[in-house]
């Protein structure tokens, strides 16, 4: 997430935009709203190839709690993690635009900054959370990277071409799945259960080591999504979508009307249709609805002073920190190295999770606010920053002079 996580993209350019500020913040935030659920449930990480993240049926169960957790989940779904990706398609745009300005070749050192992301979420990955975005954004930012360089008729190909294969690939998986008996919802791997409720934080690292290629199935199975989201948010910062400018606004509103106008009704009878139609409405609807929250939280914005708007945008600002700190923070409060909330608080319904949520999140709010009070940047970012200035540097060669 180096490019959208970080602020430094956003002050490539001449003056930055509190707009992508907020939404990174609530894109962070909003990712946590469905990873919640799997740091709450038995099996934890493994338990999203069981069907882990699908949500209650209330059409079965029509009581306060299981609509509450159903409403809860399909706002969140798949559309802060398409909000996600199209931001950094958005910092990616604003690196590219910067190094143009600066007469700068493309993508010159990107490739750098692109290998460490895929360190950080390699990382991630192993010590901290299975289901780690960053590693598919690494391999997905070096292609558009590449795709910049390009002719906007090759952008627009590649755009269209990324989407057709997704949509493919998710109308056979859902034909499939429709296709199928209905065995049911699987049953928790007693395996997995036992390992994050008492296993030890070792046998967790190799846990994921040895299915790695399990636990790396969605970023492979959603590259299409990932490029085309990509550079979506590359036309979309280029139509001027995240400028506070009247052709801003009217892009907006448009992004709202059609964003959720379409999104909300298909993703609801989507969720409503039961676990066959799961894949459908996180892979296939949910970035509709992501590209109505962005023009939904621009044009709220746009017209009021929104409390916790400031807040979001510290998040935004320390994205990258926040984003592996919410996962951390979750992983200690939920698992058995740390205070077992998931064992404890099993099979006593959604609220508490909702509770860990907010909590969470507003512990981030004011920890990500009282930090930029004396720095710059966030803690990772600020990492982040030091570890590509020091590969960046040219080195002396033999004679004395600077050599690359």
């Amino acid at each position: 997430m180096a490019d959208t996580l970080t602020a430094g993209a956003a002050r490539a350019t001449a003056a930055r935009l509190p707009l992508l500020d907020v939404l990174r913040g609530a894109a962070v935030l909003g990712t946590l709203m469905t990873n919640v659920w799997i740091f709450a449930s038995p099996g934890s990480e493994w338990s999203v190839l069981q069907g882990g993240l699908t949500a209650p049926e209330p059409v079965a169960d029509p009581s306060p709690a299981t609509i509450a957790e159903a409403v809860f989940r399909f706002l969140a779904d798949g559309k802060f993690l398409a909000l996600l990706t199209i931001l950094f398609g958005v910092g990616l745009a604003i690196q590219y635009d910067s190094a143009a300005r600066r007469g700068d070749p493309w993508p010159g050192r990107y490739p750098r900054r692109a290998a460490f992301l895929f360190l950080e979420g390699t990382l991630h990955f192993f010590l901290v959370f299975a289901w780690d975005v960053l590693m598919g954004y690494a391999v997905t930012a070096l292609l558009v990277a590449w795709l910049l360089a390009r002719s906007e008729r090759v952008r627009r190909v590649a755009l269209w071409t990324a989407a057709g294969v997704h949509l493919a690939l998710v109308a056979l998986v859902t034909l499939g799945a429709l296709a199928e008996a209905d065995a049911g919802p699987e049953a928790p791997d007693p395996e997995a259960v036992r390992l994050y409720a008492d296993g030890g934080y070792g046998a967790q690292i190799a846990f994921r080591l040895g299915h790695f290629a399990a636990l790396r199935i969605e970023p492979v199975f959603s590259f299409g999504l990932l490029v085309f989201l990509f550079l979506l948010g590359v036309r979309l910062h280029r139509a001027g979508a995240f400028t506070p400018t009247a052709a801003g606004r009217r892009i907006r509103v448009r992004m709202a009307a059609w964003g959720l106008g379409l999104g909300l009704p298909l993703g609801a009878a989507a969720a409503l249709g039961g676990p066959d139609l799961f894949v459908l409405g996180r892979y296939g609807i949910a970035p509709l609805v992501a590209v109505g929250y962005i023009g939904l939280i621009g044009t709220v914005l746009d017209r009021f002073a929104v409390p916790g708007a400031k807040a979001l945008g510290s998040v935004g600002r320390t994205a990258l920190s926040c984003y592996v700190a919410q996962n951390l923070i979750c992983m200690l409060l939920c698992y058995g190295i740390g205070l077992g909330l998931a064992e404890h608080f099993g099979g006593s319904g959604p609220w508490w999770v909702m509770g860990l949520w907010a909590a969470v999140s507003l512990v981030l709010a004011v920890a990500s606010g009282r930090w930029l009070r004396r720095f710059e940047r966030g803690p990772l970012e600020s990492v982040q920053h030091w570890a590509l200035l020091r590969t960046g540097r040219p080195r002396p060669s033999r004679s004395g002079t600077p050599s690359r």
